[in-house]
């Protein structure tokens, strides 16, 4: 049981300090297209397009997310306080404050939820507006002093401990070995927390610094999962080796790696190629001084070859990439073809990924009850509400127009969840999302890919 909670622990706050980045992920992209382009190194260096740099990752970029962590905790009024409260740790010191933003703007949001909770049915009529309005100004400017005074300085000497040591790390020649926790993290559905939630602000720091980043380059590649998709191919059987063709190019071309967990979790073995995989493209990387100037999402090539360097950079960016594929690929052959104990069924797969990342108790629910009369809108909600969910959005949506039903089906992540009859998630997140629309009907699936699942919703509803 306590490792049980240590893990629901690590993936609960990994998926909130990735929260806070992921819908802003379209900023820090355009501060890396504006640095790809302008900076001195870049493509098309210009002077003056380069001083928005600077301001952005010191200041847009740490709002931002100090803001989104606000809303989280506290709703519009939260927001507010926690981006003040994050120009608290900016103005305190001289580093991109990304790490403080994560800490201070969830701080800003509780703070002001806290209070509107204590004085909930208490504020006289007429007088609504000026408590709220001095309320929020008196709050936020305290949590932005304290910011100031105390998180600030705290943050600067932990953000510089944490440089020297991943500095250590990279002088070592010891960064591929992150491959072996990154890798086996993925798997439990980690992977959006572990790039939009570590190596993303890293990577925005150490580009700040010196132009790119190799961090950005650690999670993303998308070789370690190709190989794996690849193998089968050639190797697998059944449907897992027919359904791997369609998962490749997914996969490859539109950057959502999530297709691919459930081959692993077929033969859980091949965890090891993964691991080969991404330990090969990192130490491609480290011995190229290949990196990329800011983040690519999706984990597509095409993201990759845009956020890629001026010069050999796209030419070695796909260079780790192929190094990845073929040292997956080269590990998960053997293990398919020298393992016939385990199966290839890919439905069989896909329970076992929802068991292994399942957070609650509660099993698939039946369809009985839903039908067309009651259900006029469906929304298929992910932690980003871009990649997993958009893919079952256009299956499902795809099954509803071929049955002649007037139903919508949209996709969203689960924070922006507002209004829908029928709300499908992945088990693991189910709770959130019954949280944040209690009023829906909550369906879980284990691969938004499952068109079964789709299949028998879409017969009841007909």
């Amino acid at each position: 049981m306590p490792a049980n909670n240590l893990k629901v622990g690590v993936q609960s706050m990994g998926r909130f300090l990735s929260g806070m980045v992921m819908p802003n992920i379209g900023a820090f992209i355009a501060w890396g297209l504006i640095t790809a382009l302008f900076i001195p190194t870049g493509w098309w260096p210009n002077e003056s397009m380069a001083e928005l740099v600077g301001p952005m990752i010191m200041y847009l970029l740490p709002l931002l997310i100090g803001y989104t962590g606000g809303k989280m905790v506290g709703g519009e009024r939260g927001a507010v306080a926690g981006a003040v409260t994050t120009m608290g740790v900016i103005v305190g010191t001289d580093i991109p404050m990304f790490m403080g933003a994560m800490i201070v703007g969830p701080l800003g949001g509780y703070a002001i939820a806290k209070f509107d909770k204590v004085i909930e049915g208490k504020i006289k009529p007429g007088f609504e507006m000026l408590v709220n309005n001095f309320s929020l100004g008196i709050i936020a400017m305290l949590t932005a002093i304290v910011a100031y005074i105390v998180v600030g300085p705290v943050v600067s000497v932990v953000t510089t401990a944490l440089g020297d040591g991943v500095a250590w790390i990279v002088e070592q020649s010891l960064l591929p070995l992150v491959s072996i926790i990154v890798e086996p993290a993925k798997i439990l559905f980690l992977n959006n927390a572990i790039n939009h939630g570590v190596f993303t602000p890293l990577g925005a720091e150490q580009s700040a610094q010196v132009g790119s980043s190799i961090y950005y380059l650690i999670e993303t590649n998308p070789g370690p999962g190709l190989g794996i998709l690849l193998a089968y191919m050639f190797l697998g059987k059944g449907t897992a080796q027919k359904s791997a063709y369609g998962a490749s190019v997914i996969h490859f071309f539109g950057g959502i790696h999530e297709i691919y967990f459930p081959y692993i979790l077929m033969k859980p073995r091949l965890i090891i190629a993964v691991i080969a995989g991404g330990m090969a493209g990192v130490a491609f990387n480290m011995i190229t001084g290949n990196a990329l100037v800011g983040p690519p999402s999706p984990g597509s090539v095409f993201a990759l070859i845009l956020m890629s360097t001026n010069g050999m950079g796209i030419l070695l960016t796909l260079g780790s990439i192929a190094v990845a594929t073929a040292t997956s690929f080269a590990v998960a052959a053997f293990i398919i073809r020298n393992d016939a104990s385990e199966t290839d069924d890919l439905e069989a797969a896909s329970a076992a990924v929802d068991a292994n990342k399942a957070e609650s108790k509660g099993q698939a629910p039946a369809f009985a009850n839903a039908t067309s009369a009651t259900v006029k809108s469906i929304v298929v909600a992910c932690d980003a509400g871009m990649g997993s969910s958009a893919m079952g959005a256009t299956v499902l949506r795809g099954k509803i127009e071929k049955a002649g039903l007037d139903i919508s089906v949209t996709n969203a992540a689960i924070n922006d969840l507002a209004n829908a009859d029928i709300v499908i998630t992945q088990q693991q997140l189910s709770a959130r999302a019954k949280e944040k629309l209690p009023g829906a009907r909550h369906l879980s699936i284990g691969n938004f890919m499952d068109a079964n699942f789709y299949d028998e919703l879409v017969d009841s509803l007909a």
